[in-house]
């Protein structure tokens, strides 16, 4: 086959052959490798699910490592576009981010329900604003794999340590609290039956009396291994609590940051100190 072009001028017929070029057959790994070269760049990856349905998959890997819900509509949207978990590519997701915790039912956790989902998720981010029927009990090893927690909460301790003790290998945990007192005014008790490895980095943000935070992570059966510690507290009393944690973890720590009032000390300590 050829396309036929006339030039008037000359009164002469040109012939120029049509080439075509056969459909490449190409591994899926090369498109996988090709997406996956674009991990950092959202707005390309969603052009590439335009491409071809079997980018899709691919491109979800890591268009939906991070998933954050603001808000309840949030939520809702969520569970109108993947109402069937079983088929949620939330499996997807390494990072959570929750800011309305409060919405959050034991049911959407249990068996087929759209936390479950979220099982590889790996970082669990949890804040907002709380009420009386706020509580972290969804949140309870709703990921078998999670090793960093952060929890920016006006909750009970009691309920942010019973989350801590159902998560068998968290390393590294973040407290940012905003408490109403030092009682846990829930009257839900705190019985740590077990204890994560704790190995990674502690950071305490405390407006309101570190004491029963540090008193909790003593109790720990296992105690805690940080190498890391972060401390940011109000008032200077609190140093007797900040050697506490020190001395908890004397033997794997590696590097202390303390912030108190408006001077801030970073040191770092070698290992055979």
């Amino acid at each position: 086959m050829g396309c036929l072009e006339t030039s008037a001028k000359m009164g002469s017929f040109t012939f120029w052959p049509e080439t075509t070029m056969s459909n490449p057959h190409l591994p899926p790994e090369i498109f996988d490798y090709m997406v996956d070269l674009l991990h950092d760049r959202p707005y390309t990856l969603r052009q590439c699910c335009l491409v071809s349905k079997s980018w899709v998959p691919r491109t979800q890997k890591h268009l939906l490592a991070s998933v954050n819900f603001y808000s309840f509509g949030g939520l809702e949207a969520w569970r109108g576009v993947f109402p069937d978990p079983a088929n949620s590519p939330a499996y997807h997701t390494r990072s959570l981010s929750i800011s309305c915790p409060q919405f959050v039912t034991v049911a959407d956790a249990e068996e087929g329900g759209w936390l479950r989902a979220f099982s590889h998720v790996v970082q669990l981010k949890v804040e907002g604003r709380h009420d009386s029927e706020s509580s972290l009990v969804p949140f309870h090893n709703f990921s078998p794999v999670l090793k960093s927690l952060q929890v920016s909460s006006s909750l009970p301790r009691s309920q942010v340590f019973n989350l801590v003790c159902s998560l068998p290998l968290l390393e590294d945990l973040v407290l940012r609290e905003f408490l109403v007192g030092e009682a846990d005014y829930d009257g839900i008790e705190f019985r740590p039956l077990t204890s994560p490895p704790l190995t990674g980095t502690f950071e305490l943000h405390s407006t309101n009396g570190s004491g029963p935070t540090v008193r909790r992570l003593l109790d720990l059966p296992g105690g805690f291994h940080f190498r890391k510690l972060v401390l940011k507290w109000l008032r200077e009393k609190e140093l007797q609590w900040i050697m506490a944690l020190v001395v908890g973890c004397s033997d794997t720590l590696e590097c202390l940051d303390i912030h108190c009032f408006m001077r801030a000390f970073l040191w770092f300590l070698p290992l055979d100190q």
